[in-house]
């Protein structure tokens, strides 16, 4: 029975940030500014499945501020080469929502949260049914 708890608590918190990550997303569709980003570096990050780079964007905002974030999504196939150009999504009041406007950094993170919130989800349905 813990078990079940503790994957249907996974699954809450993992839908939950799935959800957000779908709202910031519709924002930035609806009301977010577009402009042109560059990669200025790749740096490093580890995790659990070892060092993977890490591509970080510079643009500047409608204030004439240069901001740089790097994006969410991270892994196999989410690279970016520094110094290739990319376009950049952003809400005009909050510029630190920048997304890379891209299907896999946008929509990507968003339906991953969602589909491994629904496992957790399924596991704790399971184990209940089962136990």
């Amino acid at each position: 029975m813990l078990a079940a708890l503790l994957c249907g608590a996974a699954a809450v918190l993992v839908l939950g940030a799935g959800l957000r990550e779908t709202v910031v997303v519709r924002r930035l569709r609806q009301h977010g500014t577009r402009t042109q980003g560059v990669v200025v570096d790749n740096v490093r990050s580890s995790d659990t499945e070892g060092p993977t780079w890490v591509p970080v964007i510079a643009f500047t905002d409608l204030n004439g501020h240069r901001v740089e974030f790097a994006p969410r999504a991270r892994g196999t196939g989410m690279g970016l080469a520094t110094g290739r150009g990319v376009e950049v999504v952003y809400l005009p009041h909050d510029p630190q929502t920048a997304r890379v406007l891209m299907w896999r950094h946008t929509v990507g993170p968003a339906v991953s949260l969602l589909i491994g919130g629904l496992v957790f989800l399924g596991v704790a349905v399971w184990i209940v049914v089962a136990g």
